[in-house]
């Protein structure tokens, strides 16, 4: 649906985006990641078309957004992190005439009007000064002004930026219904909520893109084959000689834990994962196991490995390596 190519954004001597390329497929909601100055707002203000761009395309089922952005926008409906409100309209008046400066008139601006605020919930404020308006409901009214023409794409800069706890999980719910009848691409600086809510992220550092891939699989690949850990009710003695019969473990430590458990921490050999075989190895040796479990990296430690490289150094994600203290012995499988 929209696909930006070699997307350069520069202000005088520097550089807010650089060379940035993806693509955003219908149907899914985007999440869009990354430190202050990484470029968010600015690719999001040229992919609405209310900015230009150095160099680069940005291509809307092939139209070029930069070079037709009135035919374009049509199909885009935008919220910056400043809704656009006028403070001194109710939202009736307000999101009317936002829907009349859209081209809507008659019959489908009403059933539009109407349609954008039940479903974001504003109806009920719809006669009240925006100004007497809490935040969540002034970001609700911004969002059905996005809404209005009824676009295919919807572009969220921070939606729930300044929202309470009970407010952002309103919105969220939101964005999760909207994303049933529209393609969505929002930015946030709430991690948690970028996991919840998004199918992809891109995560962008020093304006390239870092990493895009769904938050289940950038955790996966940071993980690598992942550490492993277990609790056992036995001595280190009795789990050493258990883990050395296991094929698939490639090192392991053990460390006392407490009541007579011993507990480990193994790295499994590439592309193997042998939790069904440890558990069979210590079921058969009658060793109990009061944990068993995989580790993953948390979508913060993906963020800040992607986030802290140098300017214009492009990485993928790489296997964790395993986590040992230099004082530690680490025993080999």
């Amino acid at each position: 649906m929209i696909e930006v190519r070699h997307l350069t954004k520069r202000y005088g001597g520097h550089t807010a985006v650089n060379d940035l390329s993806f693509t955003i497929e219908p149907g899914a909601i985007y999440g869009l990641l990354g430190p202050n100055g990484a470029g968010k707002s600015t690719t999001m203000n040229i992919i609405t078309g209310c900015l230009g761009a150095s160099s680069g395309e940005v291509l809307l089922d092939g139209v070029n957004i930069l070079d037709q952005s009135a035919s374009a926008k049509r199909r885009i409906g935008y919220l910056p992190e400043q809704p656009p409100l006028y403070v001194d309209m109710t939202p009736l008046e307000y999101l009317r005439f936002v829907a009349r400066a859209k081209g809507l008139r008659g019959e489908a601006l009403d059933e539009q009007l109407l349609a954008a605020m039940e479903r974001t919930g504003t109806l009920d404020v719809r006669d009240r000064l925006i100004r007497n308006l809490s935040k969540g409901y002034r970001q609700r009214v911004g969002i059905a002004q996005a809404m209005l023409g009824d676009p295919e794409v919807l572009i969220l800069d921070e939606p729930t930026v300044g929202l309470d706890p009970a407010q952002i999980i309103e919105i969220r719910e939101l964005i999760r219904e909207l994303g049933q009848r529209h393609t969505i691409v929002l930015s946030s600086h709430i991690l948690s909520e970028v996991q919840a809510v998004c199918d992809r992220i891109l995560i962008l550092s020093h304006g390239v893109l870092a990493a895009s891939d769904t938050a289940e699989n950038l955790t996966a690949l940071f993980a690598g084959s992942g550490a492993i850990r277990l609790e056992c009710r036995a001595e280190a003695v009795a789990v050493g000689a258990v883990l050395d019969r296991v094929e698939g473990v490639e090192r392991f430590l053990i460390r006392p834990g407490e009541g007579g458990t011993s507990l480990v921490e193994l790295r499994p050999r590439a592309n193997c994962d042998p939790r069904e075989a440890l558990f069979n190895a210590f079921a058969e040796a009658k060793l109990p196991l009061l944990e068993l479990h995989r580790e993953r990296a948390s979508l913060e430690e993906v963020f800040l490995e992607l986030t802290r490289d140098d300017p214009g150094e492009l990485r993928e994600a790489e296997p964790a390596e395993a986590r040992a203290e230099e004082s530690e012995e680490v025993s080999e499988a």
